[in-house]
This record gives C-alpha cells, structure tokens and sequence, in this order.
C-alpha cells in the first residue's frame, strides 16, 4: 500500500489502516515482516507521504470494498485516468470502521480501477471528507504510479476556493510554515518544528465581506500536506468558516467546512494532452455567498 498520511509512526498508522491491534503491528515489525521501500524500519519510524509499505503475511482481517451504485459527477474521462467532482461530506476510501458509502465504492461500481493499493484502488491522492471538488483517479497502475510521480514533483497544479473567517488586508500573500502532527491531539495537524515537513501555500483574495467578517480567497498549494490549507489559514488567525476541527466554535450551518478544490491542470502522463477540468461550487456553498453578497 502506498501511504496517505504523513509524519505518523507506523505502527500507529497500520493499526488505523489496517483494523488490527498496536501490538500486532509491532510483532510484525519485529519478527521484519513490514517492509517500508523494501526496508526494515522499527516500530518508531515516521510514515512519509507516498511510503511504500509491505506486510509480508496474511493478516486476520478482512476489508471487502463493495462497489456501491451511488451517483458521481464525472468531469473528464478517458482509457487511463478519470476527474471526479466529489461531494463535501464523502469519504474518499474505505477505512477501518467505514467500509461502505465513499468514493471508492461507488468509483468501483463504474470503472475498472489501478490495484497498486487493494484499500484504495485507483486513489492517487485524496482531497478531506468535508473538501468537495476535483479528485484525479487512475485506471491502470502505470498511470498511477505516473500521477503520483507527478504530484510528488509539483507538476500538477491543484486550486481551491475558501471562505475563512475575519478580514484579510493583504490582497495577496504566502504562508510558508512547516505542518506535523498535533502533539496534544494526534487527530491534528499543527504548524511546528518538531517531525514535520515543509508546507507552502500561496493564496490571494477575491472577496470581502466586511459587515459579516468574512473573506473569500483562492488557495494554491505548492506543497500537499494533510489539511494544509485549514492548518495554514487557522494559523494566520482566519480559519475555514465552518470547519469542525480547525475552526470557532461548533458549525454554524449543515454544510461542512467552506472549501472546495476547484481546479486540477497537469499534462496527461499517457497521452501528453493538457487537461484541465474545474468543478463548480457546490449549492451550499454558492447559497451562502449570495447571501453574503447581498449584505455588501
């Protein structure tokens, strides 16, 4: 399996991933049936992004990705690759304790997908739960592994539209912040020093909202850390509106945090076509606005 998360111990992470005990991955690290990059590594070794991660033994579990007729908005389809506008409020793969109802199921209704990750068939990479918006996913395991070559290397340009709390002055602005787990609340992300890794987000304005204290902005991300952007804007003191973890206070409306992955551009790895698809905001979200538009 490749990884999906960052600067988390592994056994900490293969527990989550995988459904089993802390102590049973720790055995296995012992006994060198875990291979990360087709090495050793102990029980403490921190999962970098896209690790590729081998547990030489058949384990006691089972996770049966049931492929599930749940509608989905296909923006751009071909023979290797497909984008997908995702709703806010789905899951992108299944996960211990959430097998059914996420992207994955219903992608695997649809399409043949890349194997390279049984958990995550075609998944390249992930956008949160309460994050709508474009999504690239691969068919075959050579373009897999070509878009996550690609990713790793910044070659594909990911956009995003967020409405965060407070005025921002500045038009636009960089923030330039290293992000790693939450000492306190391993569930988090943090700006900090300690285990953590470059995180760079540039983001300019489009709208502000004085009377109801809001601004609209867009969000380039030269780095891909996990909630980068909401990690990011709540450490300039202006948070996602509405977001339950990084935000103030408990949500304000049913919609889940304000931020939507707008756009994807990157040159097709197989066929050298430029791509470039944008997802529209969704209902809630465009709603709101328009109500805050009317308030200027």
């Amino acid at each position: 399996m490749l990884a999906n998360k960052d600067n988390i111990r592994i056994d900490q992470y293969l527990k989550d991933e995988l459904d089993i005990s802390r102590s049973k991955v720790q055995k296995l690290i012992k006994e060198e049936k875990i291979l990360v990059n087709k090495k050793v590594v102990n029980q403490s070794y921190m999962i970098k992004l896209n690790d590729e991660i081998e547990v030489l033994q058949d384990l006691d579990y089972t996770i049966d990705v049931t492929p599930e007729d749940i509608p989905l908005d296909i923006l751009y389809e071909d023979d290797y690759l497909l984008i997908v506008n995702k709703k806010s409020g789905m899951v992108v793969h299944p996960a211990a304790g959430n097998y059914s109802h996420t992207l994955v199921n219903a992608l695997l209704y649809r399409f043949n997908l890349s194997h390279k990750d049984n958990i995550r068939p075609g998944i390249v990479h992930r956008i949160d739960k309460d994050t709508s918006g474009v999504l690239v996913v691969a068919k075959d395991d050579k373009t897999h592994d070509l878009l996550s070559e690609m990713i790793k290397e910044k070659k594909v340009e990911r956009i995003y539209i967020a409405l965060v709390e407070g005025i921002i002055m500045h038009d636009t602005g960089d923030i330039d912040a290293p992000i790693g787990r939450d000492t306190v609340n391993r569930q988090k992300m943090m700006v900090t020093d300690v285990n953590s890794k470059d995180a760079f987000t540039h983001f300019r304005v489009l709208k502000r909202y004085k009377k109801e204290n809001k601004t609209l902005i867009e969000c380039k991300l030269k780095t891909g850390r996990t909630h980068q952007i909401r990690v990011h804007m709540e450490y300039i003191g202006h948070p996602i509106y509405n977001d339950p973890v990084y935000g103030k206070g408990k949500n304000k409306t049913p919609f889940g945090q304000f931020l939507h992955s707008k756009s994807i551009e990157f040159i097709h790895p197989i066929t050298n076509e430029h791509i470039k698809r944008e997802a529209p905001l969704p209902k809630e979200f465009q709603d709101y606005l328009d109500k805050l538009d009317s308030t200027i």
